[in-house]
C-alpha cells in the first residue's frame, strides 16, 4: 500500500475533516480524539504507512488545538507527502525514545479521549500508563456517525465502485456456473472487479445451493450443480471507497418456490428502499423490509440486519438494524440488503448500496434484481 489516497482530495478538504472530528469530540464531551493507522487515519489525513509495526503513529486532534501526528521518524518523510499532511504539525520519535510520553505532552492530564478501533492495545496501554488520569472510549462508540455523510466528492467516488460492481456482475452472468467450483466463480469476480478498476478485493461470495443457506458462506471446492440457486456478494475498494452488492442466481430454470422466495426478498428489498429519506430513524429502513418476509411467512430465516455503511470501508455506521434510532440524513451511503436462508436448501439475498437524497433515495447499484438464470 502507498501513503498516499487518491484525488479529489486536497489538504482544504482534510483541514475540515479534521476541524469537524475535532468540534464532534468537544460537543461529545471528549477531550480530543486518538486516531491509529487505519479507515480513520486515511479519511482524516490521506495518510496510510507504508507498514503498520508496533512502532507508534498517532493522530491527537483536540478542540482548540492544531492537529498533531506522531510518527516514528524513519516514517516521517511518507508522511509528510500525504494530502492533508499541510493541514498538522508531524511530531516524530525516534527508536529508544519513550513515543507514550511524547504523545502525553500533547494531550490534558485529565479527561476522557475517543480513540480509534484498531488501536493496537499495547499503545493503548502505554497511554493509560503515561496518563493514569484519562479514559477512553471506543470512536466508533463515541463519534459513530463521523464519516456516516459523505461530501459530493466521496458520492461520486461512490457511486463509480457501484457502476464496476455491477459491471462485473454483468460479466459474471455470462460466465458458465454448472460444473464449476465455487472457488473459480469467486476467482472470476475478483478479477472482474479489478479489471473495472479496483484496487482491492474484500470479498466474492459464492454460494451455491445449500450453501447459500450461510450469508457468509466462505467459498470452497463444492461443484456448482445444475438446479442450484447461487447467491454472489462481492466488493472491494475503488480509489479509496467501497462496493458491496449481491445477487442471486438460479442455474437453469427454478422452481416455482424458488420464484417466490426471490420475489418475497425482492420485494423486501423494494420496500426497504422506499423507507429511505432524511429524518426516518435508520431501524424503520430494517423494519420495512422485515415486514415483508415476516408477512409471508419466513421471518425466522431473515437472520441479519438490513444494512450497513460503506465508505473507505465496506462495513461501518450506520447499521440498518432494530433499536438504531440515529436519524438518515442526506449523503448517508449505506446498504440495503434482506435475505432468506432456508438450511439445507438455498438461500437468497438481494442488496444495492443506497444514498439518502433530500426528498428519498438513490440506488448506486442498478443490476437487474429480477431472478438471472445462469448456465
Amino acid at each position: 500500500m502507498t501513503g498516499i489516497t487518491p484525488a479529489p482530495f486536497t489538504a482544504d478538504d482534510y483541514q475540515a475533516r479534521m476541524e469537524r472530528a475535532a468540534r464532534q469530540a468537544a460537543e461529545a464531551g471528549l477531550a480530543g480524539l486518538l486516531v491509529a493507522p487505519g479507515p480513520d487515519l486515511v479519511w482524516l489525513t490521506g495518510y496510510t504507512p507504508t507498514a503498520v509495526t508496533e512502532r507508534l503513529t498517532l493522530l491527537v486532534l483536540a478542540p482548540g488545538r492544531d492537529p498533531v501526528l506522531v510518527v516514528p521518524t524513519l516514517e516521517a518523510p511518507d508522511a509528510e507527502r500525504a494530502p492533508g499532511a499541510r493541514a498538522l504539525t508531524l511530531r516524530d520519535w525516534t527508536d529508544g525514545k519513550d513515543p507514550y510520553a511524547a504523545t502525553a505532552a500533547l494531550l490534558d492530564a485529565q479527561g476522557r479521549f475517543g480513540i480509534s478501533d484498531n488501536t493496537w492495545a499495547m499503545h493503548l496501554l502505554g497511554l493509560q500508563k503515561a496518563l493514569p488520569g484519562t479514559s477512553y472510549a471506543s470512536l466508533t462508540e463515541a463519534l459513530p456517525m463521523l464519516r456516516a455523510v459523505k461530501d459530493a466528492a466521496e458520492l461520486e467516488l461512490l457511486a463509480a465502485a457501484g457502476a464496476a460492481a455491477d459491471a462485473a456482475f454483468e460479466e459474471i452472468r455470462t460466465v458458465a456456473f454448472a460444473g464449476r467450483r465455487e472457488s473459480d466463480v469467486a476467482a472470476d469476480l475478483a478479477a472482474l472487479l479489478r479489471r473495472f478498476g479496483h484496487s482491492q478485493v474484500d470479498f466474492t461470495i459464492v454460494a451455491s445451493g445449500p450453501n447459500g443457506a450461510n450469508p457468509h458462506h466462505e467459498i470452497g471446492d463444492r461443484v456448482i450443480e445444475r438446479g442450484d440457486m447461487v447467491v454472489l456478494d462481492f466488493g472491494g475498494l475503488k480509489d479509496g471507497y467501497g462496493s458491496d452488492t449481491s445477487r442471486t442466481v438460479h442455474v437453469g430454470e427454478p422452481t416455482d418456490e424458488e420464484r417466490r422466495v426471490h420475489d418475497i426478498v425482492r420485494e423486501a428489498q423494494e420496500a426497504g428502499f422506499r423507507a429511505v429519506r432524511p429524518g426516518v430513524a435508520c431501524q424503520e429502513v430494517d423494519r420495512a423490509a422485515r415486514a415483508v418476509i415476516a408477512d409471508a411467512g419466513y421471518g425466522e430465516y431473515f437472520i441479519h440486519r438490513t444494512g450497513h455503511g460503506i465508505g473507505v470501508t465496506t462495513h461501518e455506521p450506520p447499521y440498518m438494524i432494530e433499536g438504531e434510532e440515529q436519524p438518515l440524513v442526506p449523503g448517508m451511503c449505506f446498504s440495503v440488503e434482506p435475505g432468506i436462508y432456508l438450511p439445507g436448501r438455498f438461500g437468497v439475498r438481494i442488496e444495492d448500496i443506497v444514498t439518502v437524497t433530500e426528498d428519498g433515495g438513490r440506488r448506486l447499484n442498478n443490476t437487474a434484481r429480477e431472478m438471472v438464470t445462469v448456465d
